[in-house]
């Protein structure tokens, strides 16, 4: 199984929603499509070297507090919750609140890609 980033034109969205649609239409199997649509200045942000490099770092630490992160990665708070936003703004990752007993509460970051492979697709 493997996620595909997209980044292509509203209609191009549309149509891959209208070709499920039809599929749930006629009661036949949807083809399952782990398809992530991005906006084009998006996808060029995700495949800087620093934030590809977080994705295979992540890929292996599924689960990481961001403290732990930001100590690995050796990078600044900012840079790291710069990076973090957006991918989670596709769902990338989820980054929660947890209580850290005796000392307040801690961020947590987490993959949501597991093992998948993930291909990115620019269309044009």
């Amino acid at each position: 199984m493997s996620i595909t980033i997209k980044s292509g034109s509203l209609s191009e969205f549309f149509a891959s929603a209208r070709e499920t649609a039809k599929e749930i239409d006629e009661a036949r199997a949807i083809t399952p499509k782990n398809i992530i649509w991005v906006e084009p200045n998006d996808l060029r942000a995700l495949l800087k070297p620093e934030r590809t490099n977080l994705v295979k770092f992540l890929r292996q630490n599924h689960r990481i507090t961001f403290s732990d992160l930001m100590q690995a990665m050796e990078r600044t708070s900012s840079s790291l919750n710069n990076d973090l936003a957006l991918l989670s703004k596709y769902d990338l990752v989820k980054i929660s609140k947890e209580s850290n007993p005796g000392h307040g509460i801690r961020k947590v970051v987490e993959s949501t890609f597991d093992d998948n492979q993930i291909q990115v697709i620019a269309q044009f």
